[in-house]
């Protein structure tokens, strides 16, 4: 299974940073004993490593080498690809750059590495057979791509940062069969011009008879691309830790009074 990971843009809102967007430190991880900065990439790379991915492909920029030199060749299990957007061209062409690594038996994850999520292990809920959405639950939807979709959570529209969006779900990550990434990129060269988002293109692939599912397991999603989204992010890994903390209190309360 494939991770692809976007890492092309600019970051502008974010910046100015001596370094990539995806490497901007945000929370911590503990290499043995000690404790280090952890990028903020790392939370989807570790998010997709938990659903199976055991090859992740970064569609980087010419000036990110960075990146290759934090993340080198492997991730724990998983195995590290780059290619090259040479320009920014959008969402839709940065995860096209990786097709010809992609095999249409292969199964793909896809999410943007400057997002927070919970629960980490939410991908693992997106089934194999098609293009599934995992949606999460925001305050202000018109910032986003909003996902609207039937009682069954068949998709009917993608809603691109739509103001009034009909839906307060948005999409944070998903998946697909390589067949149906294939199927959708060549519907992408034929329209134009190409779309640069997600959204566009997924609608007309819908309206051309394909189907996509939205399935809603997230339960929070924090862009960390602006200043304002770096503090949430901040406050939902610290609410994540406590939360964590009191859990492991509480089941060795339970365990003491079992005695």
């Amino acid at each position: 299974m494939w991770g692809i990971v976007p890492a092309a843009g600019s970051g502008t809102r974010i910046q100015p940073l001596a370094f990539s967007k995806e490497l901007l430190p945000v929370g911590s991880r503990f290499d043995g004993a000690t404790e280090r900065p952890r990028a903020v990439s790392e939370y989807l790379i570790d998010r997709m490593l938990k659903a199976g991915a055991d090859k992740i492909c970064f569609v980087i920029s010419p000036w990110k080498s960075d990146i290759l030199q934090y993340y080198g060749g492997m991730i724990g299990p998983a195995a590290i690809a780059y290619v090259v957007q040479p320009e920014p061209a959008g969402l839709c062409d940065a995860i096209f750059r990786a097709l010809p690594l992609i095999q249409r038996d292969d199964l793909v994850l896809i999410g943007l590495p400057d997002t927070i999520w919970l629960p980490e292990d939410a991908l693992a809920h997106l089934p194999d057979d098609r293009l599934a959405f995992l949606t999460f639950p925001v305050d202000r939807p018109e910032l986003f791509d909003a996902v609207v979709s039937d009682d069954e959570g068949r998709v009917q529209e993608i809603q691109v940062k739509r103001r009034g969006a009909a839906s307060s779900w948005v999409w944070g990550a998903f998946k697909l069969p390589g067949a149906v990434l294939h199927d959708l990129h060549s519907l992408w060269c034929e329209r134009d011009p190409h779309d640069e988002y997600v959204g566009t293109l997924v609608n007309a692939y819908l309206a051309a008879g394909g189907d996509a599912l939205a399935v809603p397991s997230g339960t929070a999603y924090v862009d960390v691309g602006t200043l304002g989204g770096y503090r949430e992010a901040m406050r939902l890994l610290a609410d994540a830790r406590d939360e964590a903390a009191s859990t492991v209190l509480s089941m060795r309360f339970a365990a003491r009074s079992a005695r």
